[in-house]
């Protein structure tokens, strides 16, 4: 027992020794309870997702509605029954008065968890890079503009994927190359400037080909799932299946962040990207300005 574990020790030495980025890789994966946050972030998203939809329900003009409606259906390729119950949320209800009382709620509560959306995603990058949290003051406005940049982008998705209607072909490259831009400057908001740009690169290439590759599979997964589970366990079937969904995207773009920043870190790729810089007052590895809560304390 005792010469297997040396060789073992002998083994993992050697190991880091000659495959230092991998076996960070391997380090920050196993032990940072990456599908854990993941799936914090994809419950964080569902909240603030389904009462928003009711609000533009209830309050968006009929135009932004279409094209929700649409982009949501380029999204997950909706067909049949699935299809039916969103012209239902999104299309003219006969009893005004329920709708707005329904999207006044709606709106409430997506206020209410919105910035637990947007402070889940940003301690996800924070994780990524081993950074502690930002001040408060700092942060708060980036979060809703987070928000609002991602409403946005969810509501041009139909055009995008369509290629601008030149179809998939060119679409699919296009929504590669707009999710790239987008999560390089999603991390670059939110964790406050602490972190150049071109280091962001890799993490983000990597989110962009895991949400490009889930957004394939989809449009071919994702009707026939939604259709059977309403049609065996009505709305309760939708919830699990699109939470289930989110869960898979949201630790898609964890494990990204985590791997692009081990990347962008380590060589060969550390000697063209550039190192990594702190905000201004921060200690390497420590607090800023001493207002900064340590990275161990719990997300949300």
């Amino acid at each position: 027992m005792v010469r297997w574990a040396a060789r073992w020790r002998h083994l993992r030495a050697s190991a880091e020794a000659r495959l230092p980025v991998l076996t960070e890789i391997a380090s920050r994966l196993l032990g940072g309870n990456l599908l854990d946050a993941g799936t914090r972030l994809a419950a964080q998203a569902f909240l603030a997702a389904v009462p928003l939809l009711f609000a533009v329900a209830a309050f968006a003009p009929a135009s932004v509605r279409d094209q929700l409606r649409d982009s949501l259906r380029a999204m997950f390729g909706l067909t049949g029954r699935s299809d039916v119950e969103l012209q239902q949320v999104l299309g003219g209800s006969t009893d005004e008065e329920l709708r707005e009382a329904t999207g006044a709620v709606g709106l409430v509560i997506a206020l209410a968890s919105a910035t637990s959306f947007s402070r889940a995603m940003a301690r996800v990058c924070e994780r990524a890079w081993a950074l502690p949290k930002a001040r408060t003051r700092v942060a708060a406005w980036r979060w809703v503009v987070w928000l609002l940049a991602l409403f946005l982008v969810v509501l041009v998705q139909g055009p995008v994927r369509d290629g601008f209607g030149a179809g998939l072909w060119v679409g699919v490259p296009v929504f590669f190359l707009v999710s790239v831009g987008i999560w390089m400057w999603t991390q670059h908001l939110l964790l406050a400037k602490r972190v150049p740009w071109l280091p962001l690169l890799p993490g983000a290439i990597l989110a962009a080909a895991a949400t490009s590759a889930l957004a394939l599979t989809a449009r071919v997964y994702m009707p026939t799932a939604l259709n059977r589970a309403l049609g065996e366990y009505g709305s309760l079937g939708l919830v699990l299946t699109m939470l289930s969904w989110l869960i898979v995207v949201c630790a898609g773009i964890t494990f990204a962040f985590t791997i692009g920043a081990v990347l962008a870190q380590e060589p060969p790729l550390s000697h063209y990207l550039g190192p990594r810089s702190e905000a201004p007052g921060e200690a390497p590895g420590g607090t800023a300005d001493g207002d900064a809560t340590p990275s161990s304390e719990p997300d949300c």
